[in-house]
């Protein structure tokens, strides 16, 4: 018999677009939960209309954060479907999950206050843009926004260069990552004490919590930090170098590393002098060090250099591109890229397992409607007084 996944049993609604509660209703189906998406008529979701698409003419993006999934079409400004909406909640709803802008939940008539006081063990779940609190929480808040305004933006990248954001949607899916966990944490009060509450997170309370060490960094020095490029400004060599025909990323990251370094490149009295001896002294000295480095690893191949650092011990990786890492050995050993069980194409797994077990690719993505029916043909049966047939 196959063992269930973590949250079976569990039934989520998820009020959700694009990526930040998407993704968190993604990751609790891949965890067993039952996730019933709500879309609004004429197109729903906005990443159903995002390339690139799949053969099927699917969206990719919505394919990977949507999968696992039931989808029913409800328009909740209409109140006869507003009311089987709430009746399903009522009567299944153990979890709750939205990013609509602040107020709007309320507006409709589905506030944590209202639906908790017909179903009080529902845990209700708010993904925001800037909080629940304060003078920014009625702004709406895009991934590259928060970047930029809580200076994520002003760590990357070089100096006297453009800014630029982090690749991937951070703060969208670190959100997500929040809102997962304080889900399964309000569920486990609500398992012991039959009562639920509201959990809150934001993008802009997640991109803060990405800042932590350097908000440390500042608070003991007073000194705003910079930006590093491929490096960080408390270890020293800790960053990318030039090869002759590449980069490679070298990571030295304590005194002993360091040594193993210095006789790899073939200056082993490096080690021992002061300007570089601890690595307090080499981030006081940085500037210097780089350069006498820089110069050294542009003679050899990036091939031949990570031979010579593996052998002695220095932590160093080829900087991969998307198609070298889907090939990698080490990826493959994983397992962690699932084949859709249409066919078409593959996604990420969960980057976890249970007993070795990664949680499986159970279904694709829902098409907008396709479980409206099987949702509430017996709520509908039930207020409308007919046949659930």
């Amino acid at each position: 018999m196959t063992k269930p996944l973590p949250l079976s049993g569990l039934t989520v609604i998820e009020i959700g677009h694009t990526v930040a509660a998407p993704y968190a209703g993604m990751i609790l189906a891949e965890l067993g939960a039952d996730v019933i998406k709500i879309e609004s008529p004429g197109g729903g979701d906005y990443s159903r209309g995002m390339p690139p698409f799949r053969e099927d003419g699917t969206a990719s993006m919505f394919q990977t954060l949507n999968r696992g999934k039931r989808s029913v079409v409800i328009d909740m400004k209409d109140p006869k479907e507003a009311a089987m909406l709430r009746e399903l909640i009522e009567e299944k709803g153990d979890v709750l999950i939205h990013n609509l802008k602040f107020g709007a939940m309320d507006k409709l008539g589905f506030s944590a206050a209202e639906l908790l006081a017909t179903r009080p063990c529902l845990v209700y779940c708010n993904v925001g843009a800037f909080g629940h609190t304060g003078p920014l929480r009625d702004k709406p808040g895009y991934d590259p926004l928060i970047q930029a305004f809580t200076g994520i933006m002003s760590l990357m990248g070089e100096d006297n260069r453009p800014p630029v954001r982090v690749g991937v949607s951070i703060t969208d899916m670190a959100a997500g990552l929040w809102a997962v966990i304080g889900i399964q944490a309000a569920c486990r009060e609500a398992a012991l004490t039959g009562k639920g509450g509201v959990v809150d997170t934001s993008l802009f309370e997640t991109a803060l919590g990405w800042l932590s060490i350097q908000y440390a960094s500042f608070d003991a020095s007073g000194k705003v930090p910079r930006r590093e490029g491929s490096g960080v400004a408390m270890m020293v060599p800790y960053q990318a170098f030039e090869t002759s025909d590449l980069y490679i990323m070298v990571a030295a990251g304590n005194d002993s590393i360091f040594r193993r370094l210095c006789h790899a490149v073939g200056h082993p009295a490096w080690a021992t002098e002061e300007r570089f001896a601890l690595n307090k002294d080499r981030c006081t000295n940085r500037i210097e060090l780089i350069s006498l480095l820089a110069d050294i690893f542009k003679q050899k191949s990036s091939e031949e250099w990570l031979v010579i650092l593996e052998t002695a011990g220095v932590p160093a990786s080829p900087i991969n591109t998307i198609n070298q890492l889907v090939d990698n050995p080490q990826t493959k050993a994983l397992e962690i890229f699932q084949a859709s069980p249409d066919g078409n194409g593959t996604v990420l797994g969960l980057p976890l397992s249970f007993d070795a077990v990664r949680p499986p690719f159970r279904t694709t993505a829902p098409k907008l409607g396709e479980h409206t029916h099987e949702v509430f043909a017996s709520i509908r049966a039930r207020l409308m007084g007919g046949s659930a047939a």
